[in-house]
Order: structure tokens, then sequence, then C-alpha cells
């Protein structure tokens, strides 16, 4: 009997080891103004007479080997922009298991410091944009929010987390 029970619990032990480590949401932090419930004043897109730029964010819980930050921005209540960045998509570079994401300028294709634009957003039009599109429903109450994702330098989603923007 002993003989049999050794080597089912090495068996078990070593299904458990080999077994993926599952995703452990990653935590955001709004800074700047940014309550999650409204975009602040000014906070949205030229059009309706603001000078928006991407939240402050600080970033928590990077499981190891994580290079890049992308920050997917997406407006729930508008079906063509709702995922995938339908408001862009920018990365940052960033060393450790926390960063603070700085602030970049909303329509910009050229960004400061070392962030870039990783997908501009899909807006067309008077809506087209060559980075991150900034709350643009002119006060309708869209709900808007970003996708903050850990990427490895080899391009693989190592985590993600979400956090609410606000409605404008």
């Amino acid at each position: 009997m002993k003989s049999l029970i050794i080597p089912a619990l090495l068996a078990t032990a070593a299904s458990l080891a080999t077994a993926p480590a599952a995703l452990a949401e990653i935590s955001v932090k709004l800074g700047g103004g940014w309550d999650g419930k409204r975009v602040p004043a000014g906070q949205h897109c030229p059009l309706f007479g603001g000078k928006g730029a991407t939240p402050p964010m600080q970033v928590s819980g990077l499981p190891q080997g994580t290079a890049w930050v992308y920050v997917e921005f997406n407006d729930r209540s508008y079906k063509p922009l709702s995922r995938d960045g339908g408001h862009g998509v920018i990365g940052y570079p960033v060393k450790g298991a926390s960063a603070n994401l700085h602030p970049v300028p909303g329509l910009a294709g050229k960004l400061p410091g070392q962030a870039k634009v990783i997908k501009p957003a899909r807006g067309t039009g008077k809506y087209k944009s060559s980075g991150y599109l900034p709350p643009c429903s002119g006060g309708k109450g869209n709900a808007y929010f970003a996708v903050v994702k850990a990427i490895s330098a080899k391009g693989q989603v190592l985590d993600r987390g979400q956090v609410e923007l606000g409605r404008y």
C-alpha cells in the first residue's frame, strides 16, 4: 500500500508544479482628478472644447518579466470604439513590479518621454486621431474605461487589469 501512495503523491505534485499560473489581475489607481465616475472637466476632446490627456495611472502587481504596460482606451457606450483600444493604445516601458504612467496628450502621434502609440484610435472623419482620442461623446454620458496589460519583451500578455475612467 505504501508503494502505491508515494508514486501517486509524486505524480500529483508534478502536475501541480507544471500547471500554468492563473492571471492575478494587476491593480490600477487613477490620479490627476480622475475618479472613475466622471471624466474631469477639460479632459475631453477638442471638438467639445477640451484638451484631454490620458489619466495618470499607478499600476502595481506587475508580474516578473513585464517589459511594457499597454493601456487600451475604450468607450463602452459606442460599439465601434468599445474594445481593443477603440480610443487608442498607449505603451509605456517599465521595470519592476509597479509603474507610474504619466499622462500623454490626446490626438498626438509623437508622445513625451518613452511612451509610444501602439495603435491609434479608430475614430474617423472629425474624430480621427494619431494616438489617444480623449472622451468625445459631447457630454452624452458615455462610459469610458481602460484595459491595462502587462506585456513581456516578446510581446506576450502576462497579466491584465481594468479601470473605469468615468462618464462624459
